[in-house]
C-alpha cells in the first residue's frame, strides 16, 4: 500500500490494536496512542511510533503533531466520556478525518450530535476489516479467509471503468476471480425515481464495467492490494 498514508490510533485495546497492526502491515505510517504504558510497550515494535499519553490533554496531542496525520481512529472503549472529550479536542485541532468507535446506538447518536460522521461498531466490524477500508476507500466490505485469501467488495476503480472483463484481465493479469458485480438501476418508487443496486449474476468476458458498479472479487491479499493500487 501507499506508504504516504498516515494514521493515528487512539486506544490500543483489542479493537484498536487490530486496526493499528493491519494499517502498519499494509505499509501505512501509524502512530499508536494509549494511556497504558503496558499497551504501548506491546505494540511499539509493530508501528511507526507508539506513545503513552492522556488523549484528553490537548497540549499532549498537539505535541505529537497529530494534526499532520490523514485520519485519527478513536477507539477508547472503556471510557466513553474520555472518548467524547478526545473527539472534541481533535476537531479543535482541525484533524482532517476522525473515525470513532461506538458501543451501541446510544453512543453512536451522541457521537453524531457532536459532529462525528464516521462511526465504527465493534459488534458489526472487526479491526482488520476497518483498517483495510481506511487504507483503501474503494473497499466496501472485506472477508479474511485462511491462507491469506480474501473476498472483497470494491467500488470499481477508475482505471478499469468502461472496459470489458476480458480487456481488464482480472484472472490473467491480477490472479483474481470475479464472483459477481452489483449495478445501479433507476427505479420508480411511489412516483420518485431512486437508484438501487442489484446483483448481475455471473458476468461474462464481454460484460462492461461502469464506474458506478461494485465488484466482488476473490484472491490472495497481495494480489488484491496490487489490483487496487494499480487501478486507483
Amino acid at each position: 500500500m501507499l506508504s504516504s498514508n498516515k494514521f493515528a490510533v487512539i486506544g490500543i485495546g483489542k479493537f484498536g490494536s487490530a486496526i493499528a497492526r493491519t494499517l502498519a502491515a499494509r505499509g501505512a505510517e501509524v502512530m499508536a496512542i494509549d494511556s497504558s504504558e503496558e499497551r504501548v510497550e506491546s505494540i511499539k515494535d509493530e508501528v511507526s511510533f507508539a506513545v503513552a499519553l492522556d488523549a484528553t490533554d490537548k497540549k499532549a496531542l498537539r505535541a505529537q503533531n497529530i494534526q499532520e496525520v490523514d485520519a485519527v481512529v478513536v477507539s477508547i472503549g472503556e471510557d466513553f466520556e474520555a472518548m467524547i472529550l478526545c473527539c472534541v479536542l481533535l476537531m479543535e485541532l482541525n484533524i482532517k478525518r476522525i473515525i470513532a468507535r461506538a458501543s451501541g446506538k446510544h453512543q453512536s447518536m451522541i457521537l453524531q450530535k457532536i459532529g462525528i460522521t464516521e462511526i465504527l461498531s465493534p459488534e458489526d466490524e472487526f479491526g482488520a476489516a476497518v483498517a483495510e477500508k481506511l487504507i483503501n476507500p474503494n473497499i466496501i466490505s472485506y472477508l479474511q479467509l485462511p491462507d491469506d485469501y480474501e473476498i472483497v467488495e470494491i467500488k470499481t476503480p477508475t482505471g478499469i471503468a468502461n472496459r470489458t472483463l476480458e480487456d481488464i484481465g482480472l484472472r490473467n493479469k491480477y490472479r483474481l476471480n470475479l464472483i459477481t458485480l452489483k449495478r445501479e438501476f433507476e427505479v420508480n418508487k411511489d412516483g420518485k425515481v431512486v437508484k438501487e443496486q442489484h446483483i448481475i449474476g455471473v458476468p461474462n468476458s464481454t460484460t462492461l464495467l461502469y464506474e458506478s458498479d461494485t465488484i466482488v472479487v476473490f484472491g490472495r491479499s497481495p494480489d488484491i492490494e496490487r489490483f487496487v493500487e494499480i487501478n486507483r
